[in-house]
């Protein structure tokens, strides 16, 4: 066991998964008990509070941030690792218990999916230090803002379904909930013109469908996007769609979920380092599953930037 528990912190949140993680906590924290002995545990009440308590916990020297949620969830508490740009606590670990509606990290980096095998792991404290994307944009208010992902950062469609999918009720699963959401959201998209940036060299503009800037290789529910990435290569997998008709779109959705996304003529990729994506419409992003605001973005790739407790 690397870390003493007085030094753990569980970070909760009770509304992720529809309301599972809520209902599932008792028996979760008693299990947690038993295995990883005594440790502090906090609930939020809101968005943004994930943030807020794994900095206050970090600032007091915690080692060990366990965060029991999803996608989401998982974001708010990385992003609490930071402060001003830079780590608060260099050597400090973060664990995940997944229990949200997409859960796309654990399709693509080794971490237990079920309690009991994930608080083992924790208890064996095998590591692996992951890249973070880091991106600049503007809020909804026009402000200015800075955050970290793990995952993915996308636009286009795909901001405007999770801000679909965060508006309507997650009863029926991730598969389902997001399924619908991208076929409704298909029906009413209007393709946009992007300005793509690469690693300040090359440059493109595109009237885009998607486009997915990938540290993982799922998004929205198991949409498997960026088949090539991993989460410790310190590149991004870039995956751009171009505009395409509805009947093409549906005649090539089967490839969005059997890894065959590239075999589709409209889809380009590369990798890269750093991205910038503008545009003269108003274009959504979405950042590992929440919908924090528009173009433009400044994304860049910060290599091994936190160390995650991974599957034993």
């Amino acid at each position: 066991m690397i870390l003493h528990s007085s030094k753990t912190v569980f970070i909760v949140n009770p509304h992720s998964g529809n309301g599972k993680t809520g209902r599932e906590w008792p028996r979760i924290k008693k299990l947690a008990e038993g295995i990883l002995g005594t440790f502090e545990a906090y609930i939020t009440a809101g968005p943004g509070d994930a943030t807020v308590l794994t900095r206050k916990s970090l600032n007091r020297g915690v080692d060990l941030i366990i965060c029991v949620g999803g996608d989401g969830t998982l974001n708010e508490v990385i992003n609490g690792f930071f402060d001003n740009n830079e780590p608060l606590h260099s050597n400090a670990v973060l664990g995940f218990l997944p229990n949200g509606t997409g859960c796309d990290f654990p399709r693509s980096f080794p971490v237990c999916s079920e309690t009991g095998p994930a608080l083992e792991s924790v208890k064996n404290g095998l590591t692996q230090a992951i890249d973070l994307g880091r991106i600049r944009f503007r809020n909804h208010q026009g402000t200015p803002c800075v955050r970290y992902f793990h995952n993915i950062m996308s636009c286009g469609l795909g901001g405007e379904v999770v801000e679909r999918v965060n508006r309507t009720s997650k009863a029926f699963g991730p598969f389902f909930t997001f399924i619908a959401a991208t076929l409704t959201s298909l029906f009413k998209y209007k393709k946009k013109t992007i300005k793509i940036g690469i690693d300040n060299g090359r440059e493109l503009t595109k009237t885009v469908l998607h486009i997915a800037v990938a540290n993982g290789r799922y998004q929205g529910g198991g949409m498997f996007v960026a088949p090539d990435a991993v989460f410790n290569d310190g590149l991004f997998h870039v995956t751009v769609i171009d505009s395409m008709s509805i009947p093409a779109v549906f005649r090539r959705l089967p490839y969005l979920y059997n890894g065959k996304i590239k075999e589709i003529p409209q889809v380009f990729t590369t990798t890269a380092q750093k991205v910038s994506l503008v545009s003269d419409e108003k274009v959504l992003i979405d950042i590992d599953g929440e919908q924090p605001g528009v173009l433009p973005a400044e994304v860049e790739m910060i290599p091994a930037a936190i160390n995650m407790i991974m599957k034993s």
